[in-house]
């Protein structure tokens, strides 16, 4: 945040300001009071669970120097009808004010923080960039992402989700991307919006709300995404691995269940090596491509980027090894297409080391009416890859019942644990599920028998109202 004095915050949130004469900010803005650094602006809300009116003191003792909030305290503080809305206010002016900032809007059904987290290492090499943390890619997330940036910044990566119609509109009309890219429609979240159509319709949003001068980025997976930007007079790009895109994959390679390819453009073609886990990560990191070829890198300068990018993301697509045994910690969250990719790469990864395959497999949620058919065929597809043992933890759907698979069903995850007393060197492991079925527990018991140290959370008041696809 550029520095800003708090009655100028004021004037632009339309709020009521109660501090002193010459208080300024310059620092970044905070929801979570054990997050709070000193000199931030911090967020008082009402969580589903707490209300962060209640840590104010919190807050102040860590450093804060001023709260919106939604009633009076002896705190310096902008008292404002709706706290979201002022942090989007003030995001809005300010993010206008930075005319030489590009700021890059992703959006799709998954890949989206992968995408977001790869293209921000691509563009760090270019220059100072911003990235949304997480998958903060809701009505809080993104004006605080935008926050952080000031007269230094070059590049800001955003994430755009949606649970409703509009949702992704609003948020484009705060953030002015210079590129809005989606990366692809699917099945998650099919219970809220009801059909893929209705996706498809929500995630354009993105496209339609640019301004003119901006640059289309769209993926070639689906049949929606690709028309996205028709009639609409931008300059586009599409990205994916058949012929007719501009940004795509060619001469591809699978060494270790690590992607290597051929990233080819209208400029050239380059060698990369992804260091990520997965065939399905070549369409994130051709994604992040298009986008830094849009913004104007050159394919070598971006081929070599890519091929040191980390993942940052817990819980998703995550490597352990111990024992000889492998463990695939992918418990972030989980919709078909995603799962199965992941279940492709255990069926990689174990014949390449030749041991046993087994696939925890938690519920899908937010799937509609079609859930029951869509966690079947994903059971199906268990089968047809060959994965020596399915365990089905909270649904029964998984099971097929078919003879060359090994079945078991667990009610909940601790149950499951049963199953880690029979793990032996060379086998592979998949854990993946929605989030909300908190799978990660049982990747913990399992990388404590792979002596390998699980990951913690510390508790405390968090203000946000969670990720959206």
């Amino acid at each position: 945040m550029r520095r800003i004095s708090a009655a100028e915050i004021a004037t632009i949130v339309q709020g009521r300001y109660s501090g002193p004469d010459n208080l300024y900010l310059n620092a970044g803005v905070s929801f979570d009071s054990r997050e709070v650094g000193k000199g931030d602006l911090f967020l008082a809300m009402k969580g589903e669970a707490r209300d962060g009116h209640d840590f104010l003191d919190d807050a102040f003792a860590k450093g804060a120097a001023l709260a919106f909030t939604q009633r009076s305290t002896h705190h310096p503080h902008i008292e404002v009808a709706d706290v979201i809305s002022a942090i989007s206010v003030l995001a809005r002016e300010l993010r206008a004010e930075l005319t030489g900032l590009k700021v890059i809007g992703i959006t799709g059904s998954q890949g989206k923080t992968t995408t977001k987290d790869i293209l921000a290492t691509v563009l760090a090499t270019q220059g100072p960039t911003v990235v949304a943390r997480g998958s903060f890619n809701n009505e809080l997330g993104v004006p605080i992402t935008l926050l952080q940036c000031d007269e230094k910044t070059q590049y800001c990566v955003v994430e755009m989700g949606a649970r409703h119609t509009g949702d992704i509109s609003a948020l484009v009309k705060i953030a002015r991307p210079n590129v809005g890219a989606v990366l692809k429609v699917g099945n998650a979240h099919l219970g809220e919006f009801g059909s893929r159509e209705k996706i498809a319709q929500t995630k354009s949003e993105l496209v339609r709300g640019l301004d003119l001068g901006a640059t289309a980025v769209l993926g070639n997976y689906d049949e929606f995404t690709p028309r996205m930007a028709d009639g609409l007079g931008l300059p586009t790009i599409l990205f994916g691995e058949k012929n007719n895109c501009q940004i795509r994959a060619a001469d591809i390679e699978i060494r270790g269940g690590y992607p290597h390819f051929d990233l080819v453009t209208p400029e050239g073609r380059e060698r990369t090596e992804l260091q990520l886990l997965g065939e399905h990560q070549i369409a994130n990191a051709l994604a992040a491509a298009a986008i830094s070829f849009a913004l104007g890198m050159k394919t070598a300068d971006i081929a070599a980027a890519l091929s040191t990018h980390h993942s940052h993301s817990k819980w998703r697509m995550e490597l352990s090894e111990g024992r000889e045994i492998v463990l695939i910690n992918d418990s972030y969250n989980a919709n078909p297409e995603s799962m199965a990719a992941a279940l492709r790469t255990l069926a990689l990864l174990t014949q390449e080391r030749g041991g046993r395959s087994w696939a925890f497999l938690g519920t899908m949620h937010e799937l509609g009416p079609d859930s029951a058919a869509l966690h079947k065929e994903i059971g199906q597809l268990v089968h047809s890859l060959g994965i020596d043992h399915l365990v089905a933890i909270g649904n029964r759907d998984y099971l097929t019942r078919a003879s060359a698979t090994s079945e078991q069903f667990f009610a909940t995850a601790k149950e499951a644990e049963q199953m880690i007393d029979k793990f032996e060197p060379g086998d592979v492991l998949l854990i993946k599920a929605s989030r909300a079925e908190h799978l990660e527990v049982l990747a913990d018991e399992v990388k404590k028998f792979l002596h390998v140290s699980p990951a913690t959370d510390e508790a405390g008041f968090d203000g946000t109202k969670g990720d959206r696809r």
